[in-house]
């Protein structure tokens, strides 16, 4: 498979110059392996799910990692997350060699937990997620962005099947005991069936008969192992009563449309899911955007109980903001410029001292005419492509 640039690289690479340790997490076959092994050809290479590894490090830490030539790659080292103390204990001996010690982790809250009791200070931790549309245009609404996806499209439903498969052995019974399985894979259709909403626990709890706190476990399963993008409501002092609880989406538009059924562009066309698997798509590309700069995640939706809704707020630099609205369809009209104005003007009253916002409608490129770019006042539409250009 031929190797597309990661707009992450430059992250890793200013990291090992100033820290002992990176930590490289995301979720399972995103690249990270690949990225690592790319940037490091001559680092030496520990995949620590590989039984002898693993039995090896255990029965002798000290002496395994004594044997390690540095640099080393330590991959999935979520599964023995006492080697972090070991890692500790070396990089304080020598504290101002820098990029000694490059680990992997596919679970990612597990992973922190070791990384900030072990190794604070001591680690830059990044995260790198599936391959964005500014990185390959390959990356689709319909395919998402896994780099084995995207290299072979052709076999993108048995790739799909086996991921999810695989993650439900490995990943889920590793976090958690969940007992029945074929259960927890109705919960992954049905949150699918979600995309995009407001997150209701009951509602999601109720049909499969399960409690709401398995609900709230489950979901940490899955955000924890980063397949969903959990967008929480934007609050500031607006006069109005906000709904407070966050939008949920299945992380990569490829899974998302692997859970819906949807497997041909032509029944995605025609899906009615079609809307919040778009503003899904623009949701995932922006958190992209934003961890592969190595800033904070931050994205926001606004909705209130009297009907305003905006799909997603982003806040820049100097307290201003970019309000973003996602339309699928091609064509675009001046009333669907309307909540991001009704918001800019509340924004405007409650933040007299910040600078202006940016309002900006995404939609699907027409074809056949050139698209409008002044919608409304102080409003631009933009076909998605050019939106992302400019993340």
């Amino acid at each position: 498979m031929r190797y597309i640039l990661r707009q992450l690289e430059s992250q890793v690479l200013q990291a090992v110059k100033r820290f002992p340790a990176v930590v490289l997490t995301g979720p399972r076959r995103a690249g990270k392996t690949m990225l690592l092994r790319r940037l490091f050809p001559k680092a030496s290479y520990f995949l620590l799910e590989d039984p002898d590894v693993v039995a090896r490090l255990r029965a002798d830490p000290q002496g395994f990692l004594d044997a390690v030539p540095t640099p080393a790659i330590l991959d999935e080292v979520q599964n023995v997350p006492e080697v972090f103390a070991f890692v500790r204990s070396r990089i304080d001996r020598r504290p101002r060699r820098v990029g000694q010690w490059l680990l992997t982790g596919s679970q990612e809250s597990p992973l922190m937990q070791g990384v900030t009791e072990s190794m604070a200070g001591r680690a830059a931790v990044l995260q790198l997620l599936p391959l964005s549309w500014r990185e390959t245009p390959k990356v689709s609404l319909w395919r998402g962005g896994y780099p084995e996806v995207v290299a072979r499209p052709s076999g993108a439903r048995l790739w799909f099947s086996s991921y999810v498969q695989t993650y439900l052995e490995r990943d889920v019974r590793a976090v958690t005991a969940v007992k029945d399985l074929a259960l927890f894979r109705r919960f992954l259709a049905l949150l699918a069936s979600r995309h995009g909403q407001v997150l209701n626990k009951t509602d999601l709890a109720a049909p499969l008969g399960v409690s709401v706190p398995t609900i709230a476990q489950w979901l940490g399963i899955l955000e924890t192992t980063a397949q969903i993008l959990i967008v929480p409501p934007f609050y500031e002092n607006l006069g109005k009563r906000l709904i407070k609880s966050p939008k949920i989406y299945v992380a990569d538009a490829g899974l998302a449309c692997h859970l819906l059924g949807i497997e041909t562009p032509g029944e995605l066309a025609r899906s009615p899911f079609r809307g919040a698997l778009f503003e899904g798509f623009i949701a995932a590309e922006m958190a992209k955007a934003q961890v592969n700069a190595g800033s904070r995640r931050e994205l926001y939706y606004f909705r209130d109980e009297q009907g305003l809704e905006v799909d997603f707020l982003v806040p820049e630099r100097g307290g201003s903001m970019v309000l973003v609205e996602c339309k699928a369809g091609c064509t675009v009209t001046p009333a669907m410029a309307t909540p991001m104005q009704r918001l800019a003007e509340a924004l405007k009253r409650t933040r007299t001292k910040a600078p202006g916002t940016r309002m900006l409608l995404v939609h699907q490129s027409p074809q056949s005419s050139t698209p409008t770019q002044a919608l409304a006042p102080g409003v631009r539409a933009l076909p998605w492509q050019e939106f992302l250009e400019e993340l």
